[in-house]
């Protein structure tokens, strides 16, 4: 963009002592015309930025001034690519922020936002060699300008941590590294907050001296209004609008005025009183001071035209501004009242602006020093957090001991309430072993010995009432009569009277409020049943097959004649744990970046969303791959779950997996604001995936609805993936083994384009 000032023809003293018209060109680091910010919903809508006008000349400082809250951070943030204006133009460093004529984003900038924006687990020598090989700079280069920072800003010693820093000295470390890579555009938001007066001014000095070449540009914002004397321009803000655009000087005789301060006050109440506040945007030009007229102009009355803005300074003065499209503007067209915000553009593919994002992203290819400072910010953040470190590979270890140890045994020590008739109201029951027909109802106990604890009652409503008070998980009867009864029914067959029948059968009461329980005891006791039964008429010389069901279980096909729960569960349980692992690591791992500012100054360096999510995939997946090894060695070797495939598929489907967590974690990560907010959404997720995705109980048992709910959670096909490869010992080639894969891989596509897209659209 250049920008032409223009004079009728007025005589003055030109830099060079001569006379002659005004007349030089003065190219512009920083444009804003009619430029409009709002936040929140139409309805709602808070006005940040209202029709803002901002001019700054290369080679000059700009102080940008004003109270918190009236636009200064959000006016930075647009300058800088950040956030975008809802209407109007910027133009910076010759194009549109994010388009690749501007560069900035980039290396051309130094950004300092108000936030410390430093990562608190680096020394200040790591901190540097972040943004350094970020801007793209060499190690060597790094160590020189970081000692000539030290030096300058009174730091101390590179290698202490900035967590171990005071507040002062994080913002000085901060203010460093803007200043690391000598940009061409520095942008500082009040980086003298709790500075030393001296190094206040020694900032100052510096600031002053890197932009005599006029290579060098600096907009900086501060608190301190009458140190802003010493910039060239200073644009004073409020509500939204820039009320004045000056030299301090012209601005401080304009309105007669000792202290900036005062100025500043009698422009806000003239605003006040004016109530249209787009009538009170004075200035909006390049002040003659910041372009070198010279000192004549800056003295009390060298001018009333171009002195006293509001008055004739447009007659006097006009600025050509001819954009990267070709279009020609007058400064006194673009200030024109009452000027009505346009409509927002519509999105045009051959629009420059529309394709801005495409520029940055298709045409700025990854640099290795971006790769490279990110993957070892990731690296360090997380080896010098030791509970992170604990949870990344103590959490899981521990998640499979208890799962094996706690999950899938069969329960021990049940107790029995068991009424025995045959005993004559005595405790021992005795049984003759061999073809003897004497106490077949203790015979019969004898087998329950290894599964549950028997208690001895003489009233079977006693023993009913255990049961019911909880005492007991069944009660079993054994008539009087049974060993008779049982003989003369063996006899008898088919003539057999229901008195007889009666009398010898076994009576059980079960409390089957727990259904593994009472599942299990029902088993048992039907098996010793068998037991006792085959085993009397192989000592009687009869085959024993007489006693079992006339139902002959072959060796199974697949499994085993006793099936383990934890076989069944093993699979669903080792994805789960390496699936929220990873959701839980990566979930706040933004989120922590963004509200502490990190993630913004990334991005102003110049780092894309991609970049930022790839890094972080690369170093979680390190990370994955010693949790997976962990899970699989204490789950298949330790503890010995059953593993009839290919080791290889194994290990592959838990690390896609692990790798579709974590990218489900980066979603929830670019979605919410508040770290809070992301755990809950975390764990929310938790328990319908556990309990929809076949992990504990089978999707066959659930209701048609829910069972194709399950076929779309990430989990469900993975996890009927994996125990056929564990169970089944089935190949890669198997439909339902290939279907894991290919879900599994389709869920981590959707996960990242997804974020790519959150990311990109909250950089607006």
């Amino acid at each position: 963009m250049l920008i032409t000032t223009t004079t009728d023809p007025v005589m003055a003293t030109n830099n060079d002592g001569g006379t002659g018209p005004w007349q030089r060109n003065v190219q512009a680091a920083v444009s804003v015309r009619h430029a409009f910010k709002t936040y929140g919903k139409k309805k709602n809508a808070v006005p940040v930025l209202n029709n803002l006008n901002m001019t700054v000349p290369k080679g000059t400082i700009y102080g940008l001034l004003g109270a918190s809250g009236c636009g200064k951070t959000t006016l930075l943030s647009c300058i800088v690519g950040r956030r975008r204006i809802d209407s109007g133009e910027i133009f910076v460093l010759g194009g549109k922020p994010g388009s690749r004529i501007s560069g900035v984003p980039g290396k051309r900038v130094g950004y300092m936002p108000q936030e410390i924006a430093l990562y608190a687990e680096f020394s200040i020598r790591e901190t540097m060699m972040y943004f350094g090989w970020i801007f793209g700079m060499e190690t060597k280069e790094i160590d020189e300008r970081l000692q000539f920072l030290l030096n300058f800003l009174d730091l101390p010693s590179e290698k202490r941590l900035v967590k171990n820093l005071s507040g002062g000295q994080q913002r000085r470390v901060s203010f460093a590294v803007a200043l690391m890579h000598d940009p061409e555009l520095l942008i500082l938001d009040e980086p003298t907050v709790g500075v030393d007066p001296l190094l206040r001014q020694s900032i100052w000095n510096h600031l002053v001296h890197i932009t005599k070449s006029g290579q060098k540009t600096v907009i900086i914002t501060t608190h301190y209004i009458e140190e802003a004397r010493q910039a060239h321009t200073i644009g004073l803000m409020r509500s939204g609008n820039l009320l004045a655009e000056e030299s301090p000087s012209v601005l401080l005789s304009m309105y007669k005025c000792i202290s900036l301060e005062d100025v500043f006050l009698k422009l806000s109440r003239l605003q006040s009183q004016k109530g249209d506040v787009s009538q009170v945007n004075f200035s909006n030009n390049i002040s003659l001071h910041a372009m070198g007229f010279g000192s004549k102009m800056d003295k009390p009355g060298s001018s009333q035209e171009g002195g006293v803005v509001g008055l004739n300074f447009h007659q006097s003065k006009e600025i050509l501004i001819n954009d990267t499209n070709g279009s020609i503007y007058t400064e006194s067209k673009l200030n024109q009242e009452p000027y009505e915000r346009p409509p927002p553009k519509k999105n045009n593919p051959n629009d420059e602006e529309s394709c801005q994002d495409c520029y940055a992203n298709l045409c700025n290819v990854t640099s290795k020093g971006k790769i490279k400072a990110l993957l070892n910010k990731n690296m360090l953040r997380m080896w010098r957090n030791v509970g992170v470190m604990l949870f990344i590979f103590a959490l899981p270890v521990m998640q499979v001991i208890l799962f094996c140890l706690a999950i899938g045994r069969d329960p021990t020590g049940l107790n029995l309430a068991i009424v025995n008739g045959e005993m004559n109201n005595t405790e021992n029951c005795f049984w003759d072993d061999g073809c003897h027909f004497t106490n077949l109802g203790c015979r019969y106990l004898k087998h329950l010995n290894h599964s549950v604890d028997k208690t001895f009652y003489t009233d079977i409503e006693d023993a009913k009432e255990a049961v019911r008070m909880g005492n007991a998980w069944g009660a079993i009867y054994i008539t009087e009569n049974f060993t008779d009864a049982f003989t003369a029914r063996a006899a008898l067959g088919r003539d057999s009277d229901d008195e007889t029948i009666d009398q010898s059968e076994i009576k059980v009461w079960l409390d089957m409020s727990n259904q593994q329980i009472g599942v299990m005891l029902n088993r048992d006791i039907m098996l010793a049943y068998r037991d006792f039964a085959m085993g009397l008429l192989e000592q009687c010389g009869n085959n024993p097959k007489l006693g079992d069901v006339p139902i002959q279980f072959k060796e199974p096909i697949y499994g085993t004649m006793n099936p383990s729960f934890t076989d069944f569960v093993a699979p669903g349980v080792i994805l789960t744990i390496v699936f929220f692992l990873a959701v839980a690591l990566t979930s706040s791992a933004l989120i922590i970046e963004r509200t502490e500012g990190l993630l913004d100054r990334s991005w102003v360096a110049g780092v894309s969303p991609g970049e930022i999510l790839f890094s972080h995939v690369v170093t979680q997946f390190v990370v994955m791959c010693g949790q997976t090894t962990l899970v699989l060695v204490f789950m298949l070797v330790v503890f010995g779950v059953t593993n009839n495939g290919d080791l290889i598929w194994v290990i592959i489907l838990t690390l896609l997996q692990g790798l579709c967590g974590m990218c489900f974690g980066f979603l929830i990560s670019a979605v919410c604001e508040l770290e809070r907010n992301a755990i809950q959404l975390a764990l929310g997720s938790f328990y319908p995936t556990l309990l929809l995705s076949g992990v504990i109980w089978p999707i066959e048992g659930m209701p048609i609805v829910l069972k194709y709910i399950s076929l779309f959670l990430p989990l469900t096909l993975a996890t009927s993936s994996l125990r056929s490869v564990l169970t089944r010992g089935w190949e890669i080639a198997e439909t339902q083994v290939y279907t894991g894969f290919l879900s599994t891989l389709a869920w981590i596509v959707g996960f990242l384009v997804i974020t790519l897209l959150v990311l990109r659209s909250k950089r607006g």
